[in-house]
């Protein structure tokens, strides 16, 4: 099975990329699933309806995110409706919407994906690393592969997350920082592994958002409105090859590709 992880969409932006450049990879590398992070997929902060069927459209088959997944006030009466809308697993219990689904391919195999969210320089979640164990015993039954978004600030929490879960699942993929890691590999017991696979749009940016901007709040510290950047659009996310039997990565690949006008 070939498995496409599309890094973090920021805004309309990253949208056209992903509209414009996604299906030449899928063909390009014969990818069965794609999975993307939308959680920056409407104006930088969240996701609405509209997005989301949007992004469903342009043939992605899961979504997942992390803390900006309820950055639009909307979310709440449509994260239901949606299987393969994923918030982070590891919020409390009763919180809307699930952290994990399963899948099939159109061969039958079938896929599991969790959706984690670290704890280091974020908010008290319930803890990633357990409730990894408890969802990899829910989903394993009925998924020959599982891959796992561990959207995370720390790539400490992250490595730690990867080498808890080598040979537990199929792959680590981490998200949230925006900026593509050169450490993609296949740790000892099979699971694919890369600190974060980086992001889909403005790479004029600080991570999607308008240079003088982000720069003004540094300077100045004083609050203000970030907006999407626009310019020099990549689409960035890693393709990765699984023994569909036994669940282990065969290669992973970074992606790097883009968008022309």
């Amino acid at each position: 099975m070939k498995i496409l992880f599309v890094g973090d969409i920021v805004g309309k932006p990253g949208r056209m990329a992903v509209r414009n450049l996604l299906p030449r990879i899928v063909a390009r590398h014969d990818i069965d699933i794609v999975i993307a992070n939308c959680e920056n997929a409407a104006g930088g902060l969240g996701v609405t309806r509209e997005v989301v069927d949007e992004l469903y459209r342009n043939d992605i088959d899961v979504l997942t995110s992390g803390n900006h997944i309820w950055d639009k006030k909307g979310i709440r009466e449509f994260i239901d409706d949606y299987k393969t809308l994923l918030r982070p697993a590891n919020y409390p219990v009763g919180s809307l919407g699930k952290g994990s689904v399963s899948i099939n391919d159109s061969s039958g195999k079938a896929l599991g994906v969790i959706n984690l969210e670290g704890r280091v320089f974020m908010k008290p979640l319930d803890c990633p690393f357990r409730v990894a164990e408890r969802e990899i015993e829910r989903l394993s039954s009925r998924s020959d592969i599982i891959i796992v978004d561990m959207h995370g600030e720390a790539t400490s929490e992250k490595q730690a997350m990867g080498w808890f879960l080598d040979g537990k699942v199929s792959a680590v993929i981490g998200t949230h920082t925006h900026v593509q890691t050169a450490d993609e590999r296949i740790l000892p017991n099979g699971t694919a592994y890369i600190t974060d696979v980086g992001m889909t749009g403005s790479m004029d940016s600080v991570l999607g958002v308008k240079k003088d901007i982000a720069l003004e709040r540094f300077l100045t510290l004083m609050p203000n409105k970030f907006e999407v950047a626009k310019k020099n659009v990549w689409l960035q996310g890693v393709v990765m090859d699984f023994d569909g039997k036994k669940g282990k990565c065969l290669s992973i690949e970074r992606i790097n590709e883009k968008l022309e006008k």
